[in-house]
């Protein structure tokens, strides 16, 4: 097991080697150095509702999808990364392409529509706003007469 601290490996950097197992060589194409801390998320509670923040360094806002379906909000991110080597006379010698795609789902509730999410992508960070569910109120408690 390797020495980390909140979930960050402290060899991440050291020599730009990964010594993460699960990490792959197309990941860190793909993504770059950063790739094991893709959609970090922040909740923050504040009086009229919730701000969710999602960390998506490397992605452009057109790369990057939302839905809400039945109170669930799935964030989808998707990129594709072509590489081609070409010899002196313009001869592809080596050519890959890579694709690859994340995603996360939060429960909202079933209270919140389309509209009343709203979205910001700011330098790589997602910023989702929407409201509180307003609490139900209990009926009204009344007397009934007998005759």
């Amino acid at each position: 097991m390797l020495p980390s601290i909140f979930g960050e490996s402290l060899f991440d950097d050291w020599m730009g080697f990964p010594f993460r197992g699960f990490e792959s060589d197309v990941d860190r194409k793909l993504y770059g150095k950063n790739a094991a801390r893709l959609m970090k998320t922040d909740l923050k509670e504040h009086d009229e509702g919730y701000e969710l923040k999602v960390d998506l360094p490397g992605f452009k806002k057109d790369q990057v999808e939302l839905q809400l379906h039945d109170g669930y909000l799935t964030i989808t991110a998707s990129k594709g990364l072509e590489e081609e080597d070409k010899d002196k006379k313009g001869r592809i010698v080596h050519q890959e392409r890579y694709t690859g795609s994340m995603s996360r789902s939060f429960y909202l509730g079933d209270h919140i529509r389309e509209e009343d999410v709203k979205a910001r992508f700011e330098d790589g960070v997602l910023t989702l706003t929407f409201p509180k569910e307003e609490p139900r109120k209990l009926p009204e408690r009344r007397t009934i007469q007998i005759e």
